[in-house]
């Protein structure tokens, strides 16, 4: 019966050891925080909209930062959805492998040059991309301001 005790109070030992550092990973991976610098290294982030009698929709747009600001540029298709997001100006945002549910999507039509501009210095497609109409170039900033990502 000692034996049975002993052998519980070690199993239970490892489960709560395993506990303790599956709640330190998750912690850590919650830590994470917008960060346009590590971002920039990215080459697309993802762009979540919703709409009514459709739900939610996922699509991969390209990504600047520019002076410590995430900027997309977006084409006709992909503007108009955001246009039409029913929870606007809220978008879900996928970059790095972290996913935030509360990002702010606000219009930046004084950077559209400067977004072109770096776009083309970081995409070498950008010579046929540009040729497309792009009617919409946003900041993308959490509304959380320390970023924390959404919890899965």
């Amino acid at each position: 019966m000692s034996t049975i005790a002993i052998a519980g109070r070690t199993w239970t030992a490892t489960l709560r050891g395993f506990s303790a550092a599956l709640l330190v990973a998750s912690s850590a991976a919650a830590a994470g925080q917008w960060d346009p610098a590590a971002f920039a290294k990215e080459d697309t982030l993802q762009l979540r909209t919703t709409r009514a009698g459709e739900g939610e929709h996922w699509f991969k747009v390209w990504l600047v930062v520019i002076d410590g600001q995430v900027y997309v540029r977006l084409g006709s298709r992909a503007a108009e959805r955001v246009e039409s997001n029913t929870t606007a100006p809220i978008l879900g945002v996928e970059v790095a492998g972290q996913r935030f549910d509360r990002v702010r999507g606000v219009p930046a039509p004084d950077y559209a040059e400067r977004v072109a501009k770096a776009m083309a210095e970081k995409y070498t497609s950008d010579i046929f991309v540009h040729l497309f109409s792009h009617p919409l170039t946003l900041r993308l900033v959490p509304e959380d301001p320390k970023g924390a990502p959404a919890t899965p």
